[in-house]
């Protein structure tokens, strides 16, 4: 499974996930969004000009923000 994680450090739900995925040793590339103009491009072209975070990319899907119980879901399928 190939997962990205766009996030920064001042995202709550995006420390929240991070800790999650790291508490379940599920490995990810981890991409901070901070000082990152390429990666905020592409979050904001996801999310229609919006910069919303986490966002992952799962096996060239993209989750936009989808929360621990979804991507508990997803990651475990």
């Amino acid at each position: 499974m190939k997962i990205i994680m766009y996030s920064a450090n001042w995202c709550s739900d995006c420390v929240i996930a991070k800790k999650f995925l790291d508490d379940q040793g599920i490995i990810y590339r981890h991409i901070d969004i901070n000082n990152n103009v390429e990666a905020t491009e592409l979050i904001k072209k996801i999310n229609n000009g919006k910069r919303v975070i986490p966002t992952f990319i799962i096996n060239n899907k993209t989750y936009v923000n989808p929360g621990i119980s979804k991507l508990s879901e997803i990651i475990m399928q």
